[in-house]
């Protein structure tokens, strides 16, 4: 299945008027617009200055015949049942991506299929010329989708990384291991000892940095790490419900939680509630927070503590970065690495020195 998203907007010159406007060629507006070398920076940002300002974009036919290209950026999505596209996330990312298409005048193709032909489904994009680059989501930790979008020569930028992978590549990524080591750190510094780490899938990348994030952090402490105390799994809040009920019943049970999403949280706190804890009072919970727009993590005070970064920055810096990659040829790596930063919510307070309530008796 094929979506294709067109970046329609209003304008009110065209090409000539424009130029006209600044006193240029339209072939030099034209190549400004279009991201050509030759054309100087100073040129260049007037241009685009320009264009924003009357609200011109460029004619997306016009565009395909002068530069030879597609003028669409590829987005290739896995539907099966055990995969971490979740979607709040995704519709945040591509909304961040969106905003530089529609400012660069590219199309947006989506490709829904199933995990065991997202290989073909490449093959066929390269072969048929039907979008000029590829986004890659989701990246594991020995990802083959690199290997081969090289080998098709397809312009591409990873939403993460992808560790055992020797070939060089495009990435924009969060910083995983750091955020969660700073998560731990922050718990432990408030006393607990027996913290839950309810992660995501264990052969994403992201998951991986994470839990080692986790585990240099109670090193850094002396502190040992239980098995029983891990869980990796679907992003789901069914997965932060049922993780957290059986660290909750452990003989030594966890006191405090770092979730690899809200969605996952949000299940942890069901499962504290159902133990008749509260949160941030008998056991707490810090989060990976992606800022969605329309899940929110409260409004002026946070409800969960979290370790926050924007995935729909993400987007916009994927988008710019895969278009830099098409105009520019092959011209080396580029790398954006975002740190996440600490906000401080309701869901985290000092350990607790006594024995837990029983279920039932808060």
């Amino acid at each position: 299945m094929r979506l294709i998203q067109s970046g329609l907007k209003s304008w009110t010159m065209n090409l000539k008027e424009l130029a006209h406007t600044l006193g240029l060629s339209p072939t030099t507006v034209s190549r400004a617009l279009n991201g050509y070398p030759e054309v100087a920076e100073a040129t260049r940002e007037r241009v685009q200055s320009a264009a924003r300002k009357h609200n011109y974009q460029p004619n997306a036919r016009a565009q395909r015949l002068a530069t030879g290209r597609a003028m669409a950026i590829g987005h290739v999505i896995p539907v099966s049942d055990r995969h971490e596209m979740v979607n709040p996330v995704f519709a945040d990312f591509v909304s961040g991506a969106g905003e530089a298409y529609l400012r660069h005048g590219y199309d947006m193709v989506l490709s829904l299929v199933a995990d065991r032909d997202q290989e073909d489904v490449y093959r066929d994009l390269a072969s048929k010329g039907s979008v000029d680059g590829i986004i890659v989501h989701a990246p594991r930790l020995d990802d083959r989708r690199i290997a081969l979008l090289h080998d098709l020569g397809l312009p591409f930028v990873v939403h993460g990384r992808a560790s055992n992978v020797d070939q060089p590549y495009n990435w924009v990524d969060v910083n995983n291991r750091r955020a969660f080591e700073r998560a731990t750190a922050f718990l432990l510094d408030l006393g607990h000892r027996r913290i839950g780490l309810v992660n995501g899938l264990d052969l994403m990348d992201f998951a991986e940095r994470r839990r080692e994030g986790y585990i240099a952090a109670l090193r850094a402490r002396d502190v040992p790490s239980d098995p029983r105390l891990i869980a990796g799994e679907e992003m789901t809040e069914m997965h932060g419900y049922r993780s957290a009920m059986a660290m909750l019943a452990l003989d030594q049970p966890a006191t405090a939680f770092v979730t690899s999403s809200l969605i996952v949280a949000i299940g942890v706190r069901r499962a504290v509630e159902e133990h008749g804890l509260k949160l941030g009072r008998d056991v707490s919970l810090v989060t990976h927070d992606d800022d969605l727009s329309y899940l929110r993590n409260g409004a002026e005070l946070p409800i969960f503590t979290a370790v926050r970064s924007s995935v729909r920055h993400a987007g916009r810096l994927c988008a710019e970065m895969l278009i830099e990659a098409i105009r520019d040829g092959a011209r080396g790596e580029r790398h954006t690495l975002l740190e996440a930063d600490l906000m401080v919510g309701t869901s985290t307070g000092p350990a607790p020195t006594g024995p837990a309530p029983t279920k039932g008796h808060p």
